[in-house]
C-alpha cells in the first residue's frame, strides 16, 4: 500500500481545496414590494412577475 513520503502542508491542503467553498445564491429584489426573491420566479410575499400579479394572495385570518 502506498504511503506518502512527506507531510502535505497547510497551504498545500488548503490551495487544493480552494475550489470546494460554497457559492452565494444569487437574488434579486421584487419591484413590487421589495422581497429577496430568486431571479425569474414569481414573488412568494406578493404574487407578482416583472410587475405584474401573477399570482393572488390570501389574507390570513388573524384568529
Amino acid at each position: 500500500m502506498a504511503v506518502p513520503f512527506r507531510k502535505v502542508s497547510k497551504t498545500r491542503k488548503r490551495m487544493r481545496r480552494s475550489h470546494n467553498a460554497l457559492e452565494v445564491v444569487g437574488t434579486t429584489k421584487c419591484p413590487t414590494c421589495g422581497a429577496t426573491i430568486k431571479p425569474h420566479r414569481v414573488c412568494k410575499e406578493c404574487g407578482s412577475y416583472k410587475g405584474k400579479t401573477v399570482v393572488e394572495k390570501k389574507e390570513k385570518d388573524a384568529e
